[in-house]
């Protein structure tokens, strides 16, 4: 077992390093014209889902101290949704910033104390969530969009996600 501090993080972390190599996986190969398609729908195109990913790292990490930023922070900061008519950018750029910030968000993780999970984060009007909660629906959320990516494969054309 890794050197978790609060054993409430321990599942958590786990899933955490189950899920990293998962982003990898799950945009191999995907052409860039690819990342762009919505097929006549209005659901968020991988180019919006691989960023709202990486965003949702960086995010979780700055309300553990941490003070830095994804390359595409104008396209996805605070909490922006997908923008018509806007170019997303390459798989290969969200990889360079998910490999910066997940050995930083997985050592901030491991180190939360029991006593920072219980604090309280603003959400907004009269909402709020515990750190924990905060953390836990990170990861669950990054799993949905893992999974939302893997059928976008699927419905492109591409070969079914690999796990290994």
């Amino acid at each position: 077992m890794e050197n978790v501090k609060s054993t409430r993080m321990q599942g958590i972390v786990s899933l955490y390093n189950l899920q990293t190599p998962f982003f990898v996986f799950v945009t191999e190969n995907i052409s860039r014209e690819d990342t762009q398609k919505r097929l006549d729908t209005k659901a968020n195109h991988i180019g919006w889902l691989a960023g709202a990913l990486v965003e949702q790292r960086f995010d979780l990490a700055r309300h553990l101290g941490y003070d830095g930023h994804q390359q595409a922070d104008e396209l996805f900061k605070e909490f922006k949704g997908i923008q018509d008519g806007v170019e997303y950018p390459s798989i290969a750029s969200y990889q360079d910033d998910w490999n910066k910030i997940t050995p930083i968000l997985k050592e901030l993780l491991s180190n939360v104390s029991e006593e920072e999970l219980e604090r309280r984060i603003d959400m907004g009007p009269e909402f709020s969530l515990s750190l924990y909660e905060l953390i836990t629906f990170s990861i669950y959320r990054e799993a949905n969009i893992i999974g939302q990516i893997a059928l976008w494969r699927r419905l492109l054309g591409y070969p079914g996600m690999r796990y290994m």
